[in-house]
């Protein structure tokens, strides 16, 4: 296993649990409060995080079909109804009890579970006012898009580049666009438009 991969596993690990001691933290109305995520409260959010630890793959099969494949429609609906059948307390145990689970998304390897946990995470830390993840852990996974995960998310940084202020950090390509890390992280996953981040145009006053 080489430094990279295993410094990107550890961060994972890192990451889960951060979020399940600010989880461990959250009163009722936290829990069901909005999340970054269209329609998902914070519960449904860790639920989604949880899920592929307590899937076995024919039960996941199985809810893909019925979802006619498409993995959003079928995200959408388990996150739902783990949601309604768990308790805050089961979905923050199913958390804690696989911080070093090795799932890793489909061809994602150990970049793409860091990038899953960590954009998640900011799902429900931005709107309650949590501490981020650091900007080293933030700046590992930007180091590890690439187009086929930008397009995912259906962000166009035609004639923009990203550039980080605290991380050596730097995507796409034309006019420079200063940010923290955090701030592109959430522009290119679609979560925060580039307008209404903290930005500053290279040579703008």
């Amino acid at each position: 296993m080489s430094s990279t991969r295993i410094d990107l596993t550890q961060h994972v690990h890192a990451e889960r649990e951060r979020l399940a001691e600010l989880l461990a933290g959250l009163t009722d109305e936290q829990w069901d409060s909005p999340s970054l995520c269209a329609d998902w409260r914070v519960r449904e959010v860790v639920a989604h995080i949880t899920m592929p630890f307590r899937t076995r793959l024919p039960q996941f099969l199985v809810g893909l079909a019925a979802a006619r494949f498409s993995f959003n429609r079928y995200a959408d609906r388990a996150a739902h109804a783990d949601a309604e059948r768990m308790s805050s307390a089961e979905l923050l145990a199913s958390l804690r009890a696989n911080i070093t689970n090795p799932w890793q998304p489909p061809g994602g390897g150990a970049a793409g579970a860091l990038s899953h946990d960590t954009i998640h995470g900011l799902d429900i830390t931005e709107p309650l006012g949590l501490p981020a993840p650091p900007v080293e852990r933030i700046a590992l996974v930007l180091a590890n898009a690439n187009p086929r995960s930008l397009s995912f998310f259906g962000v166009d940084l035609t004639g923009i580049q990203l550039r980080g202020v605290d991380a050596d950090v730097q995507l796409g390509e034309g006019k420079p666009v200063d940010l923290p890390v955090k701030d592109i992280l959430l522009t290119i996953t679609g979560r925060r438009q580039l307008g209404t981040a903290t930005a500053k145009t290279a040579g703008a006053p």
